[in-house]
């Protein structure tokens, strides 16, 4: 999957394309307005981000000019969420926007979610239909929920609390990347502020494997990485 990015600040534009380039999208990065319509016109791609605030002029122009020649899904990422400027981007065509700051997992997630709306999402049937699925446990994203799989083939409903089932997700949407303590619990920042601490997170890993896991004292979804962290295989 090819992207376009245009993000006029080097630090941004770097750790979006390294963090992109991790998940096997290729990224072709142009800073200025003038470099992302000659950029743009080399090229084909899957999902263009695109910054707003340029130093010769802004992506709305830019915005214009992709819609005009071809349907790509387009993400902004502006400074503001005023409603003038959401609304403005949207009436363009554009599929989604995130503010500034953001996390990347955040953006991650909505990458998927426009590439799999707009048909161009690379995920295998299950995720098209917005399953998710690692070995018996399947994640029904658009729901919110998550099925385990029994030997017999039959699917029941686990329970899991809203920390629990964001915590799954950290980990599926970075299988094969080990996920350091100190990462997860950036991840799971409750959504109301409230501090998750380092012995909270112990025990949310706990009761989620006891949820999801054949057998949790050896568990084989969520894995210990001893002296770094825990990981979900590919």
């Amino acid at each position: 999957m090819k992207l376009f990015l245009l993000e006029d600040d080097d630090a941004i534009a770097m750790g979006l394309k390294y963090s992109l380039e991790k998940e096997n999208y290729e990224v072709v990065h142009a800073r200025t307005k003038s470099e992302a319509l000659s950029t743009f016109a080399e090229n084909e791609y899957d999902l263009c981000i695109l910054d707003i605030n340029l130093p010769d002029g802004n992506g709305y122009d830019v915005c214009r000019y992709i819609k005009g020649k071809e349907d790509v899904p387009v993400i902004f990422l502006t400074a503001s969420d005023a409603e003038v400027n959401v609304v403005m981007g949207l009436e363009m065509g554009a599929d989604d926007y995130v503010c500034k700051p953001f996390r990347i997992n955040e953006l991650m997630a909505r990458i998927k979610t426009v590439l799999r709306r707009s048909g161009h999402g690379r995920e295998n049937n299950a995720d098209n239909e917005g399953i998710l699925q690692i070995q018996n446990v399947r994640i029904y994203i658009s729901e919110a929920k998550v099925g385990i799989v029994n030997d017999t083939g039959k699917e029941e409903m686990a329970e899991l609390t809203a920390l629990e089932y964001r915590l799954l997700l950290a980990f599926c949407n970075n299988r094969g990347t080990v996920m350091t303590r100190s990462r997860l619990l950036e991840d799971m920042w409750d959504v109301n502020g409230d501090f998750v601490n380092d012995n909270t997170l112990t025990v949310y890993i706990k009761r989620l494997r006891d949820k999801i896991e054949k057998d949790p004292s050896n568990p084989q979804i969520i894995k210990t990485v001893r002296g770094l962290g825990y990981i979900i295989d590919k």
